[in-house]
């Protein structure tokens, strides 16, 4: 009827009533009205229920939210046609202005805000907009509710299965058995929700960590308040050390600038301006649309979370919330896209499409409800696991009831339970989740929170790590690395381990005649078979290619750093025109600093020679006047007086001097001399395009660089002199002050890498993992810092053409590239620069493309999307909440070699989940084994009788072998463990090996407990099988009971031995430390391992308890006390060890299913070409002993033959 009424057009309310009659009588009816066959079908209704209700309710068609004119503002009605509630972020800001704030004048933005610059806003309308807009958050998800927490462990499919058998258990009223499983099924969710849940915990506390508030104008006064009550039209006022509130359009800027690294890559911070002429990337004409300027390129805005470096400004806020530049990355990294063809859309795909979309998105649910294509490669591995194993349990049921003739009996229920509880790793998910447990509080020392226990178990895994530079590599923060005296004098800064500390690291001076600084080269100890053997694994150089000229002739001594004249004078102008402050805080005991991060370098370094600011005008230097900095012109100049009682030796104590600092070529342009004292000479072309060839020099490394310069003034330049009227004479006098300047010298002031990277990248390299660089900054500032840790070779020419191309591109290009096109790059590039959040997201699609496993590291809020997209993600501890909340580990020292820590923890438990995994289901198959076979030992009343109880079983599965499987849980790393391939991803833990052993071991340890039990059947009572000994005990059951003790006792202790076994896969359990020479290490190398082998100890001696206590053994057990059986136990455990080393030996010598390496091309990216006759034609004989060292300890046998036939080595990178 509404439908009707609305076709007719007739109004139903007047527009005055809407406000009051809507709430009651309207918003029911809405979803209603959607829901109807017209409407849905009619686009003119939409016209018609605009009339009908009136101009001061509005629809949108298109986004379906209508918004009663500010006071119903909770109100949207989504394209599903239900009514909801309105997120906190609003309607959308930028539909408030005619184009985007900052190609809009001030004025316009204030009368699209309805704000006033010189008031604010008023009270009335703060609590309007806050209602409107919501608080100023972001949605960055939060923590993760318990019960969410709670249903993941539940839903698991292990989980799934032991529910399955414990109520079955219960439907035969065999309660012992079903309250077991409970325990087992409960105590598998519990350690898992209590660990995920404090992980939520943690990652709480460091959400906490900041609280940050803002300072505005409203009413005409000024007030802070919380970040989360800044509202839209707000009018914000920055200082230096502010973080900025919200996104704001700028109308005031005193040497304003702000850090945005976090947001765009970017390391130096932008200075800003307030005009809305914003020029295009390389075009001098101003913008006229949003997408022809990037965020990092629009200077009249301040974007939320940026912090303020130095000067001040006020702005207008123009986006809060989730509308801000950030709040869309975050909400990027939450958005969801559909897989490649779940469409179902005929028209465009074909008419086949409808069947096969919904096919395929029935596979995407079944596989996501079942964990079999959603998770960490060992998740769904196991998830297919607990499948086979539970559609195997019912099979061997279906056979034990065939047996039976299907005779459905309390006995022969028990028996296929027995049979289908025996194949089923009940404690696998309990083991597996406490190694986990274990490895999470490894790391949690190591300063690395784990979010999610599947992230650790998948960085064993990876194959690739794409990282951020700011912050992540490098330290975020500027030093001067070198500087440039005009006398030829070049002084370099080594091994500065804190950019803030003076005192750390040494500056030495080299004079070179072509005047041309040369880049550092760092001090170390070298190893000239790892070089070779890193050569020939990375960039398949031959040995006479290396550069290792170097290390043939003796290295001179450093010479002594001395002050000079010329580096006294440029130390006093980079101290003196400088607003940083650098100084040691007592309390703290650290250094301390404040202002611009160049600043900071610049006074730093001055520092390093007891030159800083604050000692000099403790000497009588005193500021007169300043000419602040202008981004216009690029420089900034002070005015100091000289002491007045020693004058300077660059002026006189009656003087005041001049000192400069700005970009190369404009303080160029304003000198005339160059150095000072006998040293100076003027300034000619020549002379200019020598600095220019310094400048680019020091570019070349990655060095943002900057001129020193100063000028004597004839006499003492008052504040008179500097008070003017206007802008135009102020224009005038600066211009007087900065002419026939002296240059003193050129700074090159760089981000430095941290000092743990390069190790820590080099051991990446070692363990096969490629790391790639995807920065904001400049290429040539890339491609240094790339250099000088380690991710490209220094010298690029020594790699193949086609792969050098592409070892290092601009943002520009790789985006401008097709899939199809970056698919058949030879290799994809190691550092991307000017890297946007698409770029990086499009870089990690292509490795995944290729086959790669990969992890991203970051902290800024432009690296959100990459994180929640990769495999892994990794954040930074000091980086914003939206990278830490779209991560899955967070490092809280932020430290890159913390990620190295995590991936080798990672490597130590995947090997050991192998290890355990290995133990727990050997154990399984011989009880399958046993109990199948045991089909055949039928009694008197025709019915089989099980060789072990269910309880027996049970036991066995639960007590004796999840204890020693947690200890191989908890096994040291190998020696090799960062030395060998990551681990094949579509293999995961059942490799070739693990899945033989498992049925060599198996059948080994079922035929020796099957062996146990007929001999004393058989052999002893001439297969006397007594009545009914499968429910209760009698006399004729007394050998069948005995049988099954002494199998009970074989079978613990054959699973407690193999645990020793299986601490290593290939090596003799006698010699386990290949590196061990002593004659007989057997009890030292168990005893490494204390859990494991008190674990074995203890569950040995149980047995005897578990075997003779009364009513216990024969009640619940099903089994007596034995005497003479027990050589029979004893005798068959000497023969499965002997067994499982006959085994071992015959895989070391023959070389039976070792794990190949895995080709992948140039750098280890799946490249299709074979590198092993590659690797032939370059081993040497000095990599040859590095590899018969490594496979030694891999093997522990065979090394020679192993070594010399063939070099088990992947062709992978190895950074240098």
């Amino acid at each position: 009827m509404m439908a009707r009424l609305l076709a007719r057009g007739k109004p139903l309310v007047k527009s005055q009533d809407l406000v009051t009659l809507a709430p009651k009588y309207l918003y029911p009816l809405i979803p209603r009205i959607f829901d109807t066959w017209p409407f849905r079908k009619s686009e003119s209704l939409f016209t018609k229920f605009t009339y009908f209700v009136s101009p001061d309710f509005v629809i949108d068609t298109q986004k379906r939210s209508f918004p009663i004119s500010h006071l119903c503002t909770d109100l949207v009605l989504s394209s599903s046609s239900t009514l909801l509630i309105r997120a906190p972020t609003g309607p959308d800001l930028m539909a408030e202005f005619p184009k985007h704030p900052f190609l809009l004048t001030v004025e316009e933005t204030e009368r699209a805000l309805g704000t006033n610059v010189d008031r604010g806003l008023l009270s009335e309308q703060v609590s309007g907009l806050q209602s409107r807009y919501g608080t100023n958050e972001l949605d960055v998800g939060g923590t993760i509710p318990w019960y969410s927490i709670l249903a993941k462990q539940i839903l698991n499919a292990m989980i799934i299965v032991l529910v399955f058998a414990m109520a079955l258990s219960f439907g035969i009223q065999d309660y012992i058995e079903g309250g077991v499983l409970a325990c087992v099924i409960f105590l598998n969710v519990t350690i898992g929700f209590w660990q995920e849940y404090r992980a939520e915990k943690r990652m709480d506390a460091l959400r906490a960590l900041s609280s940050p508030s803002a300072m505005v104008l409203r009413d005409g006064h000024t007030q802070v308040i919380p970040n989360s009550e800044v509202v839209p039209g707000d009018i914000v006022l920055l200082k230096m050390g502010d973080t900025v509130p919200a996104d704001l359009r700028l109308f005031e800027a005193m040497n304003l600038a702000c850090e945005e690294g976090q947001l765009t890559g970017e390391s130096i911070p932008v200075e800003k301006i307030t005009s809305n002429h914003i020029t295009a990337h390389g075009s001098e004409t101003a913008a006229t649309s949003e997408g022809e300027v990037g965020i990092g390129d629009r200077i009249n805005m301040a974007y939320a979370t940026t912090v303020v470096q130095k000067g001040r400004g006020r702005g207008i806020v123009v986006a809060t919330g989730m509308a801000t530049e950030v709040g869309k990355i975050a909400a990027s990294t939450s958005k969801k896209s559909r897989k490649a063809g779940r469409s179902m859309n005929w028209r465009k795909y074909g008419k086949k499409q409808p069947v096969v979309g919904l096919s395929k998105r029935i596979y995407d649910f079944v596989g996501k409800f079942l964990g079999l294509t959603v998770g960490t490669p060992l998740q769904r591995k196991l998830s297919a696991l607990a499948y086979l194993l539970f559609g195997c349990a019912v099979i061997l049921a279906m056979i034990v009831f065939g047996v039976n003739h299907f005779n459905m009996r309390h006995e022969v229920i028990i028996y296929a339970t027995s049979l289908g509880i025996a194949i089923i790793p009940e404690s696998l998910v309990a083991v597996l989740t406490i190694t986990m447990v274990v490895a999470v509080t490894v790391m949690r020392k190591a300063n690395v929170v784990v979010r999610d226990l599947s992230a650790l178990e998948a960085l064993g895994g990876v194959t690739n790590i794409c990282s951020d530079k700011t912050g992540t590599l490098t330290e975020g923060a500027m030093i001067v690395r070198q500087a440039w005296i005009p006398s030829s004098h070049v002084y370099t800064v080594h091994d500065s381990q804190n950019p803030s500390d003076p005192t750390k690291g040494r500056v030495v001076y080299t004079q070179s005649k072509d005047e041309t600084p040369q880049e550092p080269v760092e001090e170390k100890t070298r190893d000239f078979d790892k070089e070779r053997s890193a050569a020939v694994l990375k960039f398949d150089v031959p040995d006479e290619k290396l550069n290792i000229s170097s290390s043939k002739q003796p290295q001179s001594p450093e010479p002594e750093t001395k002050m000079t004249d010329e580096l006294r004078a440029f130390l006093l102008s980079s101290a003196l025109c400088n607003l940083a402050t650098v100084r040691f805080d007592q309390e703290e005991e650290k250094w301390q600093t404040t202002g611009e991060p160049t600043e900071i370098a610049l006074q730093v370094f001055a520092h390093r020679f007891n030159h800083g600011k604050k000692t000099l005008e403790g000497e009588g230097w005193r500021q007169v006047a300043e000419f602040p900095f202008d981004s216009s012109i690029k420089r900034m100049s002070v005015i100091y007086n000289a002491p007045e009682a020693q004058g300077s030796f660059i002026a006189g104590s009656d003087n005041s001097i001049v000192f400069t600092k700005g970009a190369v070529e404009r303080i160029l342009d304003m000198c005339a001399f160059a150095g000072i004292g006998e040293s100076q000479q003027p300034m000619t072309d020549e002379l200019k395009e020598s600095v220019l060839g310094q400048m680019n020099a020091l570019a070349s490394q990655g060095q943002r660089v900057l001129a020193v310069a100063y000028r004597p003034w004839e006499g003492r330049f008052t504040s008179k002199q500097s008070s003017s009227s206007s802008a135009e004479e102020d224009d005038k006098l600066r211009s007087t002050v900065e002419q026939n300047l002296v240059l003193l010298g050129l700074a090159g002031i760089y981000d430095p890498p941290r000092r743990e990277t390069k190790p820590s990248i080099a051991e990446c390299s070692q363990a096969g993992i490629k790391v790639h660089m995807l920065t904001g900054d400049h290429p040539e500032t890339a491609k240094a810092i790339a250099k000088e840790v380690g991710i490209i070779p220094r010298n690029l020419n020594i790699l193949p053409e086609s792969v050098a191309a592409s070892v290092v591109v601009k943002a520009t290009e790789f985006d401008k590239m097709t899939d199809a096109e970056i698919d058949a790059l030879e290799e994809l590039p190691l550092v991307i620069a000017r890297c946007a959040p698409d770029t990086k997201t499009r870089m990690i699609e292509a490795l995944r493309r290729r086959g790669a496993f990969m992890a991203m590291t970051g902290d800024g809020v432009n690296d959100a999307p990459s994180l929640s997209r990769a495999d892994v993600g990794i954040a930074m501890g000091s980086g914003s909440d939206v990278a830490k909340s779209a991560a899955k580990i967070v490092l809280t020292d932020d430290k890159f070699n913390s990620i190295v820590a995590a991936i080798r923890e990672g490597r130590r438990m995947f090997d050991n989940i192998q290890k355990f995994v290995l133990h727990l289901l050997t154990s399984n198959v011989g009880e399958v084994i046993l109990l199948v076979a045991g089909l055949g030992f039928v009694d008197d009343m025709g019915f089989s009788v099980f060789p072990v109880s269910p309880l027996q079983i049970i036991w066995i599965n639960m007590a004796t072998s999840s204890f020693p499987a947690f200890g191989l849980g908890r096994e040291a790393a190998a020696q090799e463990v960062m030395r060998k391939l990551p681990q094949d991803k579509k293999r995961g833990v059942f490799t070739n090996q693990i899945i033989v052993d498992m049925i060599v071991y198996g059948i080994l340890m079922g035929a020796c407990t099957l062996c146990t039990f007929c001999i004393i059947i058989y052999g002893a009572n001439g297969g006397n099988l007594g009545y009914d000994c499968n429910t209760k005990f009698s006399d004729a059951c007394i050998p069948v009971f005995r049988a099954r003790a002494a199998t009970f006792a074989l079978l613990t202790w054959l699973i407690l031995i193999s645990a020793w076994e299986f601490k290593s896969l290939r090596r003799s359990m006698f010699r386990l430390n290949p590196n061990d020479d002593s004659f007989f290490p057997f009890f030292r190398d168990i005893y490494s391992n204390r859990f494991l082998f008190w674990s074995v100890i203890v569950g040995s001696l149980s047995v005897f308890p578990v075997v003779y206590i009364p009513f216990l053994n024969t009640r619940f057990f099903k089994h007596t006390g034995i005497s003479w059986e027990w050589a029979l136990s004893v005798g068959f455990t000497l023969v499965f060890v002997t067994g499982i080393e006959l085994w071992k030996l015959a895989k070391r010598r023959f070389r039976l299913l070792e794990d190949g390496a895995v080709q992948r091309g140039h750098w280890g990216q799946g490249g299709p070409e074979d590198d092993g006759p590659r690797f032939k034609r370059t081993f040497s004989m000095s990599s040859f002993k590095t590899w018969v060292s490594f496979s030694r300890r891999e093997t522990g046998d065979s090394v020679m033959m192993r070594a010399t036939t063939q070099p088990r080595v992947a062709h992978v990178p190895v950074q240098v």
